[in-house]
C-alpha cells in the first residue's frame, strides 16, 4: 500500500478520494509495473476533466455576459415604457381638452346608421324570402299530400307566433313586418283549406249531395279518402286551438244545408217571419240534424276516433262525435237567423220574452238529444241563449221585469186578491189569500224564465231585480194592511188619523180576525214557499256560487252584474261572504215576512182578547153569585148555564170555528193558548177575586166554567188546560158545607189552609189543586159568604 501522502495542489489537506484510488490501484509491487499505464489513464481523465472545466467556465462567462445584456435591455425597456407612458399621459391631457373625439363620433353616426339600415334590410329580405319559400313549399304538396304541406306551414306558423312574442319586448317594433307575415300565414292556411275543400266539393257534386244520397248509404273510397285528407290537414289546428274549430269536411258538406236553411228561413218565404221561428225554423233545424245523424256517425265516426283518440280533443264531442261536429258546422247559420229575430224582438218586448224561451228550448234539445257539449265537457255548452244575453241581457231583463210587475199589479188589483182561499189546503193548514198564492205562482214562472241560463251574473240579477222586487212590493202591501189595522183599532191611531164608520164596520164580528188572518196566512205562505225553494237544487247551487264568489272578492269589489258584496248582502243574506252555516238566498226576505207574521199573530191575540172582554162584560157584572138556597149542597152539572154567559159562549164558538178554518193547528193552538190565558186572568180577577159566593153561587160559577171548558175542548183537545188555575180555584171555591161520605168540607179546608203554609200545601195536594198557592187559596176561600159569617 502506498504510504506517501499526496496533497492537493490547491490545498495542503490530503485528498481522501486520491488515497482510496491509489490504495485500490497499487495494492502490490506488481502494480507498479503498470504505473505508466495508470499515469496515462490518469492523464487522459485529467484532460477530459480539464476540457469539461474549460467548457463550464466559458458557459459561465457567456451566461454572465447574457445576464448583463438582458439586464441592460430590461432597463432600457423600462425606460422606453416610462417615456411612452409620459407621452400617452401628455396626449390624453391634450385629448381631454380637445373636441376631436365628439367630432369624430358625429362624423361616424350617419355612416353607422346607414350600415344598420342595410343590415336590417338584409335581414328583412332574408326573412321575407324564407316566408315565401315556406309558402311555395306548402303549395307544392296540395292537394295530393296535405300532411306534407303541413310541415312548411307549421314552420311558418311558429315563425308568426315567435315574431309576435318578440314584438312586445321590442316596444311593438316592426309592426308592418309582423302583420305581413301573419297575413301571409292566414292567407296560406285559407288557400290550403280552399284547395282541399274544392276537391271534396267536386266529389260531392259528382254524387249529387245531398239529394242523390240516402241517409242510410255508405261513403265510397274516394269520398272517404278526401274526407280523411281534410281531417289530416286540420289536426294540428284543432289540437293547438283554444277555441272550438269547425271540422273542414263537415263544413263543406253542411254548406248545402246552410243554403237550404237560408232559403227557407232567411228569405221572403212565409217561414222566414219572426213568428215562425219557434214553429218552423227550430223544428226543421233539429229534424235536419236528426235525419243525417246516423249517416255521419256510421261513415266517418271511425275516422274522427282514429285522429283524435288519446289527444286533448279526445273527450270533446265536437271532434269525436260526427253529429256534434255537424251541429258545430250548422250553428253559424242559426246564429244569423237568431240575430235577425232578436233585432225584431228588441222592438217587441213581448215577442222577445217568448223568443228567449224558444232559444232555451233549442239549446236544451241539442244538449239532451245529441249530447252536444260545445267543446267544454266539464261545464257543458253555454248555448245560443248565452251568446244572445251577452249582448242583450239588459233589454231582456227590462222586458221580463215589466211583464212581471204588470202581472203583479193585476193580481193585487183583482177582486178576490184579498180573499182567503179556504180550498187551498186541508183543515189544520194555513189558508193564504188568493193574492199570495198567485204571487208565488208568478215568482215560480219568473224562476222558470231564468233557471236555464248559464251566467251567474244573469241569474243573480233576475233574482234581485225581479223576484225580490216583487216580494218587497208584496211585503209593503201587507205591512200597510197591518198599519191600517193598527190605526183603526188603537186609540192613538184613531186620534191622529180618524176612522170612518165603514172602516169600523169592516172589523165587526170576525172582520178583525179575517183582516189579520189574511196577513198572517199570506206571510206564512210566502215564508214556507221561500224555504221550500231554498232547498231546491237550482237555488242551492246559486247560493253556493254566490258564496264562492263573495269569499274571493273584497267587500266593495264587483261581485256580479255590477253589484258589490254590500249591495247583495243587504238584499239576500247577512251570511254572504262569511263562513256561517245555514244561510240561504232569501234570508232577509224571510226575516221581513216572519216579522210581519209575528206582528199579525200578536194583533190577532189582542183582537181575541178584546172580543172576549166585550162579550163577557155583562157576565162580569152579574150580581147573582150570592143567592141563598135551602139546599146545603148542589150538583153543578144539574144547573143551567147563566143567561149572561150565552152570548160569550156564542162569541167563543164563533171565534173558535172561524180561526180553525184559516189557521194551521200549531198556530191555532198557540194563539188560543195566549187568548185563553188572558180570559182566565179576566175571570180570575173580575169574578173569582172580586165577587162573593154562596154555595149556590159557587156551584153556578163552576157550571159556567164547565160550559166554557167543554166548548174549548171540543175545538181544541185539552185546550182548557190553559185555564187550569181558574178551574182549580173554582173547585176550591165550590167545596160543600157538608159531605155524606169521605170528602173535605169547606170548613175543614178553610181551617187547614189558614193554619200555615205547610198545612195549606198539604190540603191543596190532597184536593189535587197543585196550581194554587196558599195565598191564592186563602183569597178564594174568603170569597165564600159562609166563611165571612
Amino acid at each position: 500500500m502506498a504510504t506517501d501522502v499526496l496533497a492537493r495542489n490547491h490545498s495542503s489537506e490530503p485528498d481522501i478520494r486520491l488515497e482510496d484510488y491509489l490504495d485500490d490501484k497499487l495494492q502490490s509491487t506488481s502494480d507498479f509495473e503498470n504505473l505508466d499505464t495508470l499515469l496515462a489513464s490518469v492523464e487522459v481523465q485529467r484532460s477530459q476533466l480539464q476540457s469539461q472545466l474549460d467548457d463550464a467556465t466559458r458557459a459561465l462567462e457567456d451566461a454572465r455576459r447574457a445576464a448583463q445584456d438582458h439586464q441592460g435591455g430590461l432597463a432600457k425597456s423600462i425606460e422606453e415604457f416610462e417615456n411612452l407612458q409620459q407621452s400617452i399621459d401628455a396626449r390624453m391631457k391634450v385629448v381631454a381638452n380637445s373636441n376631436a373625439p365628439d367630432e369624430a363620433i358625429r362624423r361616424l353616426e350617419q355612416p353607422m346608421k346607414q350600415l344598420h339600415k342595410v343590415e336590417l334590410a338584409y335581414q328583412y329580405v332574408s326573412l321575407l324570402q324564407d316566408v315565401e319559400n315556406m309558402r311555395v313549399e306548402a303549395r307544392s304538396h296540395l292537394p295530393q299530400s296535405p300532411k306534407a304541406a303541413l310541415e312548411p306551414y307549421s314552420r311558418l306558423k311558429k315563425l308568426t307566433v315567435r315574431l309576435r312574442e318578440l314584438q312586445g319586448p321590442a316596444d311593438e317594433a316592426a309592426t308592418h313586418l309582423v302583420n305581413y307575415v301573419e297575413r301571409i300565414t292566414e292567407s296560406l292556411w285559407n288557400e290550403m283549406k280552399d284547395t282541399m275543400s274544392k276537391e271534396l266539393e267536386a266529389i260531392l257534386k259528382k254524387r249529387n249531395w245531398p239529394q242523390g244520397v240516402e241517409p242510410t248509404a255508405e261513403m265510397d273510397a274516394e269520398w272517404l279518402e278526401c274526407f280523411e285528407k281534410l281531417i289530416d290537414l286540420q289536426v294540428p289546428e284543432i289540437l293547438y286551438s283554444e277555441e272550438v274549430v269547425t271540422l273542414l269536411p263537415l263544413e263543406v258538406m253542411a254548406k248545402t244545408f246552410s243554403q237550404w236553411f237560408r232559403f227557407q228561413f232567411m228569405s221572403n218565404t212565409p217561414t222566414s217571419s219572426p213568428q215562425a221561428f219557434g214553429t218552423f225554423c227550430i223544428p226543421q233545424f233539429v229534424s235536419l240534424i236528426d235525419k243525417w245523424e246516423n249517416f255521419f256517425r256510421e261513415n266517418v265516426g271511425h275516422v274522427l276516433v282514429s285522429r283524435f283518440r288519446n289527444t286533448r280533443a279526445g273527450d270533446m264531442s265536437v271532434y269525436m262525435d260526427p253529429a256534434c261536429a255537424l251541429i258545430t258546422a250548422l250553428l253559424p247559420v242559426m246564429r244569423e237567423k237568431i240575430d235577425t229575430v232578436v233585432q225584431h224582438g228588441l222592438k217587441n218586448p213581448q215577442f222577445l220574452s217568448s223568443l228567449m224561451v224558444q232559444i232555451m228550448n233549442l239549446d236544451d234539445e241539442l244538449r239532451s238529444k245529441f249530447n252536444y257539449d260545445g267543446g267544454d265537457p266539464e261545464r257543458g255548452w253555454a248555448g245560443l241563449t248565452t251568446e244572445v244575453l251577452d249582448e242583450h241581457f239588459d233589454e231582456w231583463l227590462k222586458a221580463e221585469k215589466d211583464f212581471a210587475l204588470e202581472r203583479f199589479h193585476v193580481i193585487m188589483n183583482s177582486a178576490d186578491a184579498r180573499n182567503i182561499d179556504y180550498d187551498y189546503s186541508s183543515n189544520g193548514k194555513m189558508k193564504p189569500t188568493f193574492g199570495a198564492v198567485r204571487v208565488t205562482d208568478l215568482l215560480k214562472s219568473v224562476t222558470s224564465q231564468y233557471e236555464r241560463i248559464h251566467r251567474f251574473a244573469h241569474k243573480l240579477r233576475f233574482l234581485i231585480d225581479i223576484q225580490l222586487e216583487i216580494l218587497d212590493n208584496y211585503h209593503d202591501r201587507l205591512k200597510d194592511s197591518l198599519d191600517a189595522y193598527y190605526t183603526i183599532t188603537s186609540t192613538l191611531g184613531r186620534t191622529l188619523h180618524g176612522v170612518t164608520k165603514e172602516q169600523m164596520a169592516a172589523l165587526d164580528g170576525t172582520g178583525a180576525f179575517e183582516t189579520l188572518c189574511k196577513v198572517l196566512g199570506s206571510c206564512d205562505h210566502i215564508v214556507a214557499a221561500l224555504k221550500d225553494w231554498s232547498n231546491e237544487e237550482f237555488f242551492v247551487t246559486l247560493w253556493e256560487q254566490l258564496q264562492t264568489r263573495a269569499k274571493r272578492r273584497s267587500y266593495q269589489e264587483n261581485l256580479a252584474g255590477g253589484m258589490s258584496q254590500e249591495d247583495v248582502k243587504d238584499r239576500i243574506s247577512s251570511a254572504v261572504g262569511t263562513d256561517e252555516d245555514g244561510g240561504i238566498l232569501f234570508d232577509e226576505t224571510i226575516a221581513a215576512y216572519s216579522h210581519r207574521r209575528k206582528t199579525a199573530e200578536e194583533y190577532l191575540v189582542s183582537a181575541l182578547v178584546d172580543s172576549h172582554q166585550k162579550a163577557f162584560r155583562p157576565y162580569l157584572t152579574k150580581p147573582q153569585w150570592t143567592t141563598i138556597s135551602s139546599e146545603p149542597n148542589f150538583d153543578a152539572s144539574q144547573l143551567a148555564v147563566t143567561a149572561e154567559l150565552d152570548e160569550p159562549l156564542r162569541i167563543l164558538k164563533r171565534n173558535l170555528a172561524f180561526l180553525a178554518s184559516v189557521l194551521s193547528t200549531a198556530v191555532y193552538r198557540r194563539i188560543w193558548r195566549e187568548a185563553l190565558e188572558k180570559l182566565q186572568e179576566m175571570l180570575w180577577a173580575d169574578v173569582l177575586m172580586r165577587q162573593n159566593f154562596t154555595t149556590l153561587g159557587a156551584a153556578q160559577f163552576v157550571r159556567d166554567l164547565q160550559a166554557i171548558f167543554s166548548l174549548i175542548d171540543r175545538s181544541i183537545p185539552n185546550g182548557s188546560l190553559a185555564m187550569g188555575t181558574l178551574q182549580d180555584g173554582a173547585q176550591l171555591l165550590s167545596l160543600p158545607l157538608e159531605v155524606e161520605n169521605e170528602g173535605v168540607t169547606l170548613q175543614q179546608a178553610s181551617d187547614r189552609i189558614f193554619t200555615d203554609n205547610t198545612e195549606a200545601k198539604l190540603i191543596l195536594a190532597e184536593l189535587g189543586l197543585d196550581s194554587l198557592t196558599p195565598a191564592n187559596a186563602r183569597k178564594i176561600l174568603q170569597r165564600r159568604v159562609e166563611n165571612s159569617e
